[in-house]
């Protein structure tokens, strides 16, 4: 049934009203018009009798048509010329229509509503609200449409009668006059809609049997949009996967979790021209919620929109898990078509030129990674586009012949495009020639950008592991040449009064030998093997001492601002190599910054959880205390970054840097155990971040805090003013001039020396002496028997026999010897003043 609208009554109405107040308007303002221009012309004598009857006439008229203009200026304001064409307008209309008073008496009534409610007339007419509130299944709209009507507001209500037969009837109210104020009158309309509703709801069985009719198909569908989210499954391919219906209408469910492997690449990444609708049909393993896998063909459809966005897709989803006991060269192309997309390796069919015939999923998912999110190259597509413009060349040579039917092609390793940072190895081989597909060669691709990256962390390692040891050996060497030349200074100097002319030299001499000495333990700390003196540190009461020496380091320019963790960790440290690690990055950090800048230190604690999701490669996952040491300055160049902790690499100007700063901070850090890794960005500034384990102290570690470690004479106590004494000492050093000085310099002490070469010298001379001897003083590396062994050796002889390390490295005196070894160590170059404090502190504990 049609229905009008009837809210478009009072609005007729109003017009009408409206246009008779304009009409009057006119004609009065005409009645004016003509009797004043009438009036005008009579007065002039010139005129002819005729024209003045018509301008009598014409006045008699404009007076006539004023006094009626304003009648009906007064009596347009009434009701009955609206009305009238209200009813004029609603008479015919099939609604039930009815007009009512601020009191709710009837104005008026068209005909379908007096056959509604039984009356003759519009007197007759009940209003609504006293003909339906009666009924309990319009009672509650009824209040509300009255409620509505009366505050002078619109309402539309739809309201189910029980029947028999039942029915729908539509309510509507409209105050005759401006909505939301007090109307005089109101318009209400009654509508019977059964049949549209009769007709939406078979729209909606029908539609409701089409999704049963798609849901129990004996083939599954399903619908995916261009970022993976599942947004409709059938039941049938809902079963097959073992997936709950309920729980996907929820959302969540992704194209990865129903499609295994690199498939869903495949079907996310297709691309074609705007506006066309693409459909592929592709063999793919779909995955169970339990983890099977699911031979299966998609039809897979997907229309994309002018800008080439894709839609969402209608794909259609065949079993071919059946077919594989059926037909057997149907159950082979299933079984190939798995492997080839189940392939750990991208793989594409290519003809001459290189376009692509075919891809499997892996292939997909490798363009797209690279890609960011792009199409992958479909079918028709050059494989060249893959890898960067330089490397093409190689790679469409290796297909060109090929496609001869060369045999045995060299692999060609090649950047990916759009992200030089990654590559792939790709091989290329010859197929068969097919006229039909024009497939010339098949492609072969591996990524190879984690194998990269280790192989240049592990040539960077193994070149400073080898750049190490050689400074460590070259260390080693010249810290028995400064002994020696420390030690001949320090003779002369004692020949040598302050007012010798030649007493000078002698200092300057020695003020070199000391430089020299501070160079090679950087080169010892680069190559980790100083002498460290470990103790449990809190690095937050470690960097507030430390932050008055920073201030005067860096200068006023450079802002300092240090922000330590709450309940930081402890950690086992030496204190003064720590402090030197943060003493050059600070200067560092100054000489980035000339013109002045921010200089930032931060600690915080660092979970083993939250360590095991770091990008840094090398870190072993565990707890650590974090230090971040980072500037505003100019940053450190790209190509410059993995060469910052080569020992004399610098970039600043020569005589400004000995290009072993960083390489001493990179030295101390490993050597503590602990990771150091920079970052930084050209003009914006560098981060040094450094990652000391933490210290967890073991029950026992108190009591045996001691055992099997060295004291380190000399510094533990202030050396003593009179450095003379007495007894036996056996001098055990390879280099026999600076074992002659040594032996010169004790001996002028008043001890007794006994001298040997080597560890099994040094044996014999314990045997010859039956004993009586009172310290020995021996180098660690020897050749024959080594310092540790020689320990190992005397201690059986004699458990009590005293004994002093000299070496430039600490660490290979300490692990090769027995446990609870008890020694003193002094490290090399020494003075003679050294030499002789720490004879006399170990002899007097």
């Amino acid at each position: 049934m049609a229905t009008q609208d009837l809210s478009e009554t009072p609005k007729l109405a109003e017009r009408a009203e409206r246009a008779g107040s304009v009409g009057m308007v006119l004609l009065v303002a005409l009645g004016l018009i003509g009797a004043a221009v009438a009036f005008l012309l009579i007065g002039r004598n010139n005129a002819q009798p005729y024209i003045l009857a018509f301008l009598s006439a014409l006045a008699v008229t404009g007076v006539f048509s004023l006094f009626a203009g304003a009648a009906g200026i007064l009596r347009l304001p009434g009701k009955d010329a609206g009305n009238a064409f209200a009813s004029a307008s609603a008479d015919g209309a099939p609604d039930a229509i009815v007009v009512t008073d601020a009191g709710g008496r009837v104005l008026y009534a068209n005909a379908a509503y007096l056959t509604l409610v039984g009356a003759a007339t519009a007197q007759d007419a009940r209003p609504v609200e006293r003909v339906f509130i009666g009924d309990p299944d319009l009672s509650e709209a009824v209040y509300r449409l009255a409620k509505a009507a009366r505050e002078g507001r619109q309402l539309q209500e739809e309201v189910r009668l029980a029947g028999p037969p039942p029915r729908w009837l539509r309510f509507r109210v409209r105050p005759l006059g401006a909505t939301g104020s007090a109307a005089r009158s109101t318009v209400w309309s009654v509508a019977d809609v059964t049949r549209d509703r009769e007709r939406q709801e078979n729209v909606f069985q029908e539609l409701q049997h089409a999704i049963d009719y798609l849901d129990h198909a004996p083939a599954g569908f399903f619908s995916v949009d261009a970022a993976g989210d599942v947004g409709y499954l059938n039941a049938t391919l809902a079963n097959w996967l073992d997936h709950d219906l309920a729980q996907i209408g929820s959302g969540g469910l992704k194209l990865t979790d129903i499609v295994a492997g690199e498939g869903a690449a495949l079907l996310t990444t297709l691309a074609a021209a705007p506006g066309e609708v693409k459909t592929e049909v592709l063999d793919l393993d779909l995955k169970t919620r339990s983890g099977r896998t699911l031979p299966a063909r998609l039809l897979h459809k997907v229309a994309f929109a002018a800008d080439g966005t894709p839609g969402a897709s209608r794909t259609l989803v065949l079993n071919r898990a059946r077919e594989e006991g059926g037909d057997p060269q149907r159950a082979a192309e299933v079984r190939f078509v798995r492997f080839f997309h189940n392939a750990p390796m991208a793989i594409a069919t290519v003809d001459r030129e290189g376009r692509i015939a075919r891809a499997n999923a892996p292939f997909a998912r490798l363009h797209h990674s690279i890609g960011k999110g792009e199409p992958a190259p479909a079918e028709g597509r050059s494989i060249l586009a893959v890898v960067v413009e330089r490397d093409r060349a190689g790679l469409a040579a290796a297909i060109g012949r090929a496609a001869e039917g060369q045999g045995e092609i060299a692999p060609i390793d090649a950047a990916l495009a759009r992200d030089a940072n990654r590559s792939a190895r790709f091989y290329v081989s010859a197929v068969e020639k097919n006229e039909r597909d024009g497939e010339a060669a098949i492609v072969y691709a591996v990524e190879t950008t984690e194998q990269r990256a280790l192989e240049a962390q592990f040539t960077q390692s193994q070149k400073m592991e080898v750049v190490g040891q050689l400074a460590g050996g070259i260390a080693h060497d010249f810290n028995n040449v400064l002994s020696a030349i420390m030690m001949a200074t320090d003779f002369l100097l004692n020949a040598h009064r302050p007012t010798d002319p030649s007493f000078q030299d002698i200092m300057q001499i020695k003020q070199n030998a000391n430089r020299a000495a501070s160079l090679v333990r950087q080169l010892l700390a680069f190559s980790r093997r100083q002498t460290l003196r470990p103790q449990v540190l809190d690095l937050g009461e470690v960097l507030s001492d430390l932050t008055m020496l920073l201030r005067r380091l860096i200068g006023e320019k450079v802002t300092l601002e240090v922000v330590h963790g709450r309940d930081l960790w402890s950690v086992r440290t030496d204190l003064s190599q720590f402090e030197q690690v943060i003493v050059n990055l600070a200067v560092n950090a100054r000489d980035a910054m000339p013109d002045g800048g921010k200089l930032e230190i931060r600690t915080r604690n660092l979970g083993e959880a939250e360590c095991a999701g770091l990008a840094y490669k090398p870190i072993t996952p565990g707890d650590y205390v974090l230090i971040e040491v980072g500037d505003t300055g100019h940053g450190i160049a790209p190509e410059h970054i993995d060469k910052i902790f080569e020992p004399f690499f610098s970039t600043k100007e020569v005589g400004k840097g000995t290009g072993l700063g960083l390489s001493t901070v990179y030295g101390i850090v490993k050597q503590t155990g602990g990771f150091i890794f920079p970052q930084s960005e050209v003009g914006r500034g560098t981060v040094f971040r450094i990652f000391l384990p933490r210290h967890v102290p073991r029950a026992e570690e108190p009591a045996a805090a001691d055992a099997g470690k060295p004291v380190f004479a000399g510094e533990a106590t202030k050396a003593p003013a009179d450095l003379t004494g007495h007894g036996t000492i056996l001098l055990v050093e390879d280099e026999e001039g600076l074992r002659a000085l040594n032996a010169r310099g004790l001996t002028s002490r008043g001890y007794t020396v006994l001298e040997a070469g080597n560890g099994v010298e040094a044996m014999k001379v314990l045997e010859e002496r039956a004993g009586d001897i009172d310290l020995v003083v021996s180098d660690v590396v020897m050749p024959e028997m080594d310092g540790p062994t020689l320990l190992g050796e005397m201690r059986k002889r004699n458990p009590g026999l005293k004994m002093i390390f000299v070496s430039g490295y600490a660490e290979d005196a300490f692990e090769s010897l027995p446990d609870r070894g008890q020694f003193a160590f002094l490290a090399k170059p020494f003075t003679l003043k050294q030499l002789v404090a720490a004879v006399k502190e170990t002899m007097a504990s």
